[in-house]
This record gives structure tokens, sequence and C-alpha cells, in this order.
């Protein structure tokens, strides 16, 4: 299936296939080397993402995975996804190294932060006062060495204390 076909586009047939009940294995063939496509591919339920610059055997192997029960990514989406995982903090980090020594309820905050929450939705939602708030992000802005809320929210992703795509 091709990410973008007139009319429905590739990644929505894959998800009417999948919402549908259909047993069907779908590999996106694609020109479209972009890392939204290949998100929103694999979430609609395809089983593997390979770029039209592969060559016949390639595909052919792809196709045989695929129908296998396997799950394929091109090479190059591939080294893509192994450079991100590795940007981030190791598995098994525990938490609190992770996100500079941060407290649990300071990791709250840079979560509530990062979703683009004011002090006071995070106050209301952690039933704490606004003051209290704007205590622990001073704390947290001291602990980690950041300027503002917008370098907390980029800490954020950028050391796995949330992460693009999960609530």
């Amino acid at each position: 299936m091709d990410v973008r076909m007139p009319g429905l586009d590739g990644i929505q047939a894959t998800a009417q296939l999948a919402q549908g009940g259909s047993r069907a294995k779908i590999l996106m063939l694609t020109t479209f080397n972009l890392d939204e496509y290949v998100y929103h591919a694999m979430k609609a339920g395809a089983s593997g993402f390979l770029l039209k610059d592969a060559s016949g055997e390639q595909l052919a192997d792809a196709i045989r995975a695929v129908y296998a029960g396997e799950t394929l990514l091109a090479p190059a989406i591939t080294r893509r996804l192994i450079e991100d995982f590795c940007r981030g903090p190791a598995p098994g980090t525990p938490a609190g190294r992770a996100a500079g020594g941060l407290s649990e309820r300071e990791r709250e905050v840079v979560t509530l932060i990062a979703a683009g929450l004011s002090n006071a939705e995070i106050a209301a939602r952690l039933f704490l006062s606004e003051a209290t708030i704007k205590s622990h992000i001073t704390r947290i802005l001291a602990r980690l060495g950041l300027r503002d809320r917008v370098q907390v929210a980029v800490y954020a992703y950028e050391h796995g204390i949330v992460r693009p795509g999960r609530g």
C-alpha cells in the first residue's frame, strides 16, 4: 500500500482494514521517508514500511517477512529509530537519575509543563496551590540549570520524561 493515494490515502485505508477486522498484512511502500508517515502507518496497523528505492530482492524479502508475521522497517528508518532511542535515558535507568534527580512531584510538574498546562491548570490537576507550583518550577529550573518553561518542556522530551504520542 502506498502512503499517498488518490481519494483515500494508504494510512487511512490501513486503519479502516484493521478496524474492520481484516487479517491482511500490510506493507507500506512509498517514496516518503518521513517519521510522521512511519508512525501513523504503523499505528494504523501496517506490518512494515519500505521505501520505493528498495531493490526487487529487498521488496520480495519484505513481503515474505510481513506475510510470516514479522514487522519490517526500511534500514534508513530503523537507523533513525535507533538513534532516537539512544538519545534518551538508558532502559532501566532509575527515573530520578534520568530526570536530573527530580522528585516524583517535580517530575509530575515537568510532565504537565511539557503538556502545555499553565501554573493554574497544573495546580488544579495536582490539587495544590498555584504558589506551590511556582515553588516547584523555581526548584526545577535551578536543579536542571534551565531558564524557562520552554526549556523545561524541551528537557522533558530530550530526557525521556515524556514521549511524543503518549499521554
